[in-house]
């Protein structure tokens, strides 16, 4: 090679490192930026008011469902009323009363009664709407002298501090901090009732949202976020579980990894322990109605539960513990907040639900994916890969502003592929994962020989 050629293909080659540098350099400072974001929001969070929440959610005695509707500071109507006050103290939020009348049906539903579930409501600037639906439930229940569920009992005190006080004083605090906010996405803050009679709150919402067609990008559910002392004396103060259904490429799941992805940076000191159950062994919570119709939703709770107290008149704030709870807060707020300010993720399917994947020349993995937002919101896109054993994702490529990325010498058949969107900002949306579609069970027409 002439001296010349080989002087001007190093420059070339040196300039190229220049600009990837540079790039990478930019990319680290605006990520950087985005996280400085997440963390000025977090260390907002107060324990004071945490405090001051559960103490007046425990001080009504009881929240169960079918409990006193009129009473001043007693039973659940009376509950409802002081959270439909402290939502409308919150400047920014739209706050509905979504109610329902239930006649007496099964064996947890005993009598007539009312539902109502608190929903405030963050308006987001996208154009096409994308939800976000953070809750708790603020009913309670307690057993009977008996040791039993009697569900026609409702006089028993039941505090709830932990179950779920704890998620209502969360939910509270988000909302408070949030809701100055500028955020892509809109926000529904909903304290959900009858929690304790079988999810009913969240089933009939999850329900509405479905027939409604709205467009509901995660589910986060906060039950029982305080305790760090078990029954068999375990303590865990820096841990929260969180619970995503089957299978491993489920949105549920992606969303469980976001959670821990973004949460984990903002603030390293309080680790996200996923686990890959739809939820606690036997057990529900307010998540599940929504994983049942078709949306992706994860359950926050403590790494270390005292059955001893739960669902007794011993559930009460001496029993648990406000820093951790504050410490869960700021893992959901960090999450939540990063979510409802990233853009959309991208589409990796056609209109008939095929997903944009090929083997490109044959041995190559080639990704396609259609992203119809304003292009000049965003930075590029982010493409995944994991062994599909894998929990996590193992590789990340930055494709840049482009629609297609290719992967030499990769088979679509051995690893699972995603692709997301990073905005301006910095903050990125959920990964869109690549799922293989179920193969349909073929019909022949047919004449058996004998």
């Amino acid at each position: 090679m002439k001296k010349g050629v080989l002087k001007k293909a190093v420059l070339l080659s040196l300039l190229f490192l220049a600009l990837a540098t540079n790039s990478w350099l930019k990319a680290q400072e605006i990520e950087a930026r985005a996280y400085d974001f997440l963390k000025k929001a977090v260390e907002q969070v107060s324990e004071e008011n945490i405090t001051a929440a559960i103490k007046t959610l425990q001080n009504f005695k009881t929240r169960n469902l079918l409990s006193e509707q009129k009473a001043v500071n007693f039973g659940i109507g009376a509950t409802r009323r002081w959270l439909m006050k402290e939502f409308q103290k919150i400047p920014g939020l739209e706050v509905v009363d979504d109610g329902y009348f239930l006649p007496k049906q099964g064996g947890r539903i005993v009598r007539d009664t009312e539902l109502h579930n608190i929903v405030a409501i963050k308006k987001g600037k996208s154009a096409k709407e994308r939800i976000i639906i953070v809750n708790a439930h603020y009913d309670t229940i307690a057993v009977s002298k008996d040791g039993k569920f009697n569900y026609e009992d409702v006089n028993t005190e039941a505090p709830g501090a932990n179950d779920d006080a704890s998620g209502i004083a969360a939910l509270l605090e988000m909302a408070r901090i949030i809701a100055p906010l500028e955020t892509e996405a809109t926000i529904h803050f909903i304290a959900f009732a009858g929690e304790e009679q079988g999810l009913v709150g969240s089933t009939l919402y999850a329900r509405k949202m479905k027939e409604q067609g709205k467009n509901i990008e995660a589910v986060l559910t906060m039950d029982m976020i305080s305790n760090i002392k078990a029954g068999n004396g375990y303590v865990d103060s820096t841990r929260v579980r969180v619970f995503s259904d089957d299978p491993n490429d489920s949105p549920s799941r992606e969303l469980a990894r976001y959670v821990k992805r973004v949460a984990e940076q903002v603030y390293p000191s309080f680790e996200v322990n996923l686990i890959y159950r739809a939820d606690r062994f036997g057990r529900g919570g307010d998540h599940t109605p929504f994983v049942m119709e078709g949306f992706p939703g994860i359950r926050f709770t403590e790494a270390r539960e005292n059955y001893s107290v739960q669902h007794t008149p011993l559930d009460k704030i001496e029993n648990l513990s406000v820093p951790y709870c504050a410490d869960v807060t700021r893992v959901v707020l960090a999450s939540l907040l990063c979510l409802a300010c990233a853009p959309e993720a991208p589409q990796v399917t056609s209109e008939r639900g095929a997903p944009l994947l090929g083997r490109g020349q044959g041995y190559e993995a080639e990704l396609r994916w259609k992203w119809e937002g304003n292009r000049e919101q965003i930075a590029g896109f982010r493409v995944y890969l994991r062994d599909t054993k894998s929990p996590y994702w193992e590789r990340c490529y930055f494709a840049g502003q482009v629609d297609s990325f290719v992967l030499k010498n990769v088979s679509i058949d051995d690893w699972t592929f995603g692709v997301s969107a990073v905005g301006v900002n910095g903050l990125e949306s959920l990964v869109a994962i690549y799922r293989m579609p179920s193969r349909r069970r073929a019909e022949y027409i047919f004449q058996e020989i004998k």
